[in-house]
């Protein structure tokens, strides 16, 4: 071996020791010897998952071990029944004697009316001291490429969203495909949020206290249904919530680019969902699917976009976040470095999951208990609010001057002698 060959092999191993992602006090108790040199290797495969953190490694580890076929090699019907990443992380909680759910959850099916037919949903009703009080009520769905999936299957997520927050958490199922084809999850998404607003007071919610969210493609369908129901003078939400969105159709993006072989959507995967979804190629530019190049988002509720570092959607999330702060709109958007797509609900077994759920919580109580301040969004603009008049009926007197004379003085004064 050269001197040159060695030192060529010593820089590249010097390159990827420092590619590591910085360990917390936290993920080094949990780093092994062996997660550091599977990193390494990673690294110099060039896979993208290579600088996650340890705790979402050890989730992607064991969902590897449960051997998920590539979904663009699969038909719809297998692929449902292929073991998702938040299985995985549910498995290794229960290898620690743990659960995903920390909260006391109690949870029910129902039905609600959809456009072609009954659709289930599942009601989360957090336990507690609050009990027989109306909540905030937040409708939640569910990710899956609009192929996989229900409204159970994001669980976890519609659990801690409900527990964290002390809020009724209704998660709908709508119509997949490619058995029913664009628009038809966004028209039950829409039927959804008309039922909740029409049955929010039964289901021990309130009724003016409504909030929309959604995961992936779930995160899309919150999208299209707080523009149906602008478009149609519904009641506007109180907020709507985006946990790494689906929003628009171009993947050549910085995270398209740089995340298209990620674990556990690649680029690969949604274009396979995408073909299923869509009826048309030309679909692809219907504002409800392209809502960064055509959408209208004007007179949107407060909005806070999670996105995750390893994930192909990590740019849909930033671009939308500037297209609703361009329309006025009071954004707060978080980036979560070294997780994945789907790392939201395993709070229990990853870091970030857990910072990401406690930060979506806190801004659906504060949409909540105040009014929207779209102030915030005009300032990160640059651009000053403008002040709002005075109501006269509240507006107190000035006080008038000792040495200004007064009206009468002022024309009397204006008299000839």
């Amino acid at each position: 071996m050269t001197c040159r060959t060695t030192l060529t092999r010593s820089t590249a191993l010097l390159a990827a020791l420092l590619a590591l992602a910085p360990l917390s006090a936290a993920a080094a108790e949990q780093a092994s010897l062996k997660d550091r040199l599977e990193q390494i290797v990673a690294t110099f495969m060039g896979d993208p998952a290579a600088g996650v953190d340890i705790d979402m490694k050890h989730v992607l580890d064991r969902w590897r071990d449960l051997k998920p076929k590539p979904l663009e090699e699969l038909s719809p019907e297998d692929a449902r029944r292929q073991p998702t990443p938040i299985e995985a992380a549910a498995s290794l909680l229960k290898d620690q004697g743990k659960s995903l759910d920390s909260y006391k959850i109690a949870t029910k099916v129902i039905t609600f009316p959809g456009p072609d037919g009954d659709l289930k949903a599942t009601l989360y009703t957090p336990q507690g001291d609050a009990d027989g009080k109306p909540r905030p009520v937040v409708l939640f769905y569910h990710g899956g490429g609009f192929v996989l999936e229900n409204g159970a299957s994001t669980d976890a997520s519609s659990r801690a969203i409900a527990g964290g927050g002390d809020f009724i958490v209704v998660a709908p199922d709508y119509r997949l495909a490619p058995e029913h084809k664009f628009p038809a999850a966004s028209e039950d998404a829409l039927a959804a949020y008309k039922w909740v607003l029409a049955n929010a007071a039964s289901l021990g919610g309130e009724p003016d206290k409504v909030a929309l969210s959604g995961e992936g493609a779930g995160a899309l369908l919150a999208i299209d249904t707080a523009m149906a129901a602008r478009d149609a003078k519904l009641p506007k939400a109180k907020a709507l919530v985006l946990i790494t969105p689906s929003a628009g159709i171009d993947l050549k993006t910085n995270s398209w680019i740089e995340d298209s072989t990620a674990r556990p959507w690649n680029k690969a995967a949604v274009e396979w969902a995408i073909r299923q979804y869509l009826p048309a190629p030309d679909t692809k530019f219907d504002p409800r699917v392209d809502v960064v190049g055509n959408g209208n988002v004007d007179d949107f509720p407060p909005t806070t976009i999670v996105t995750a570092e390893d994930d192909p959607l990590r740019s849909d999330g930033e671009r939308l976040g500037g297209k609703l702060k361009r329309a006025t709109v009071p954004v707060e958007m978080r980036d979560y470095p070294g997780v994945t797509h789907d790392f939201f609900g395993m709070g229990a077994a990853v870091e970030k999951a857990a910072e990401a759920q406690a930060f979506v919580t806190k801004n659906l109580k504060a949409a909540f208990e105040k009014k929207a301040d779209t102030s915030l969004a005009l300032q990160e603009l640059g651009i000053a609010p403008y002040p709002e008049a005075p109501d006269p009926a509240t507006a107190p007197v000035p006080p008038v001057s000792p040495e200004a004379p007064h009206a009468g003085e002022q024309m009397q004064s204006k008299q000839p002698n």
